[in-house]
């Protein structure tokens, strides 16, 4: 199985107060750790992504 794409678009601003990348709401751990992530790793990340998303957009 291939490895997941980053979910990097490119906007690479860390917001202070969420402490969340605004482009792709991941945390400055996951960026720094996403290319020796597995597989499971990745999925578990975009899944928290997803969150993310959603409780921004409530």
């Amino acid at each position: 199985m291939g490895k997941t794409s980053s979910p990097c678009n490119g906007i690479c601003i860390m917001d202070e107060d969420t402490e969340l990348c605004v482009g792709c709401l991941r945390t400055s751990d996951e960026i720094a750790k996403w290319e020796d992530y597995s597989d499971e790793q990745r999925a578990d990340v975009m899944r928290e992504i997803t969150q993310r998303e959603a409780e921004q957009n409530q």
